[in-house]
This record gives structure tokens, C-alpha cells and sequence, in this order.
């Protein structure tokens, strides 16, 4: 079944309408026909059973059949990844949107490449949101991460945002294996963490002025194996780690 996005604030009514690109994916690639069931997600949890209606030439009105609900994980993992070269950021948003991540914060690291400026870094980000929608429509999740504007460590630090599991994929002597942090908290909590963040860092690691600020924010070392990961690797291989843990946590 065909699968579309379209934010709450379009979703209020009984008839919703495709515009724009999800207009012209519907129109003109898929060839939406009257009649046909399809599936609108809202990205705030909610998966629309729609009909099409007859199709217009640059729109498509949609008939509400059924209205669900689908709740959200019991958990939220934000990704606080360096931003690679090229367009391995894209990737890696789709990867993350997946597999069910709650935010991805990019990072404008020391050792990144790419330098945004505040008006690309607000086009970049755009961008990913995009992908993070055609991923959530792809794999059938009714929720869509948050993609934040790219930020400094030092200026994110200064947020002071709290995590019941803070982590750090780190190169350095003192990481430990994830499990050991999750057998930690369940010992002491007797409960899996809600709120959890992952930072991965860029080729070549964060510098040791930046790991060590990130480590006296309260992120904990961990590693993702013993060979030397490209960044995106390490992105996708953390939220993996993390998602079977919690999940496992849950079950």
C-alpha cells in the first residue's frame, strides 16, 4: 500500500490533499487512481486509512476511512552525529528515521569539512527533513525524528540538556561495551532509560579538547567494536546497539 506524509496541521479534516511533491509522486509515478486505499502518516503518531478521490491534475483529495493511532517508542534516542562529507549526512538521516530515532542533532565538530554557515546550515537541514520523511514512508513509521540546524559541541554543551543514558562512541582506552552501562542503570533503576544520546564523532574522532568536554557533560565512553569504524558506520551501528538493548530492556 502507497504511503504518504502530510503534517498534523493537514490532517484535521475527513479530506486531506496531496500537493506539491507528494502530489506529483501520487500523480505521476504511482499513478494513484480513484478508489485506491492508501496510507497517510502525520509523523506525530498518527497512520490515516485513506480512499483516493478522483485524481485533479496537480492534487489528489484523499477520504479518511480509518484513523489510528500508533504509540510512540517507550523510548527516545538522539543522535548527536559530526557531519560527514559529501552526502553521507542524507544517508545516514535515513537510516537513523529507520530505526526509530527520536532526534538527530548535526554537528559542526573541529575535524568536520563541511562548514555551514546559519542560513546552508538552515537549507541542510531542510534537506535532511525531507529525507527523514521519504524514510518514515518507506519503512511505515508514524513518527518523524526531529532534525535540528547544525550546531558546535561547545554551543550544544551550553544547552545543558539532560539524558537518563548519555554515550559517546570513543577510540580512548576507558570506552566500555554498551551493555555494561545498560546493566548499570537496570541495576540501579531497575527500569530500562527513557532518554537516551549517542554522540559519533567525524573522521578522526572529535579532538581530545572536544571528547573531553563531551565526557564532563556526562557521556560515557562506549565502544562499537574493536576495527575503526567510518563515521557513518558508527552512527548506524550505535543506534543498532541501542535499539536491541532497549528493545531487549522491553521485552
Amino acid at each position: 500500500m502507497h504511503r504518504f506524509y502530510l503534517p498534523p496541521e493537514q490532517c484535521r479534516d475527513k479530506t486531506l490533499t496531496l500537493t506539491g511533491r507528494e502530489a506529483h509522486h501520487a500523480l505521476q509515478v504511482l499513478r494513484v487512481r480513484a478508489g485506491e486505499r492508501v496510507v497517510v502518516l502525520d509523523g506525530a503518531g498518527r497512520e490515516l486509512m485513506c480512499d483516493a478521490q478522483s485524481p485533479g491534475a496537480e492534487e489528489l483529495k484523499l477520504t479518511v476511512t480509518q484513523d489510528n493511532f500508533v504509540p510512540p517508542l517507550p523510548f527516545q534516542i538522539t543522535l548527536l552525529q559530526a557531519i560527514p562529507k559529501g552526502k553521507i549526512m542524507d544517508g545516514i538521516v535515513q537510516k537513523a528515521a529507520e530505526l526509530g530515532t527520536h532526534r538527530i542533532v548535526p554537528l559542526l565538530s573541529d575535524r568536520v569539512v563541511t562548514q555551514l554557515d546559519d542560513e546552508s546550515g538552515a537549507a541542510r537541514a531542510e534537506k535532511w527533513r525531507a529525507t527523514a520523511v521519504e524514510a518514515i514512508k518507506q519503512c511505515g513509521s508514524a513518527w518523524l525524528p526531529q532534525v535540528e540546524a547544525p550546531i558546535t559541541p561547545k554551543d550544544y554543551l551550553a544547552r545543558n540538556e539532560k539524558f537518563e543514558l548519555p554515550l559517546i562512541a570513543s577510540l580512548q582506552n576507558d570506552r566500555r561495551h554498551p551493555r555494561e552501562y545498560f546493566e548499570t542503570f537496570m541495576r540501579e533503576r531497575k527500569r530500562a532509560p527513557t532518554t537516551i544520546c549517542v554522540w559519533v564523532g567525524p573522521e578522526g574522532d572529535f579532538t581530545p579538547a572536544e571528547m573531553n568536554a563531551i565526557k564532563s557533560g556526562g557521556a560515557l565512553p562506549i565502544s562499537l567494536g574493536p576495527l575503526v569504524l567510518r563515521s557513518e558506520t558508527a552512527a548506524i551501528y550505535a543506534l543498532s546497539v541501542l535499539n536491541y538493548e532497549l528493545q531487549a530492556k522491553k521485552d
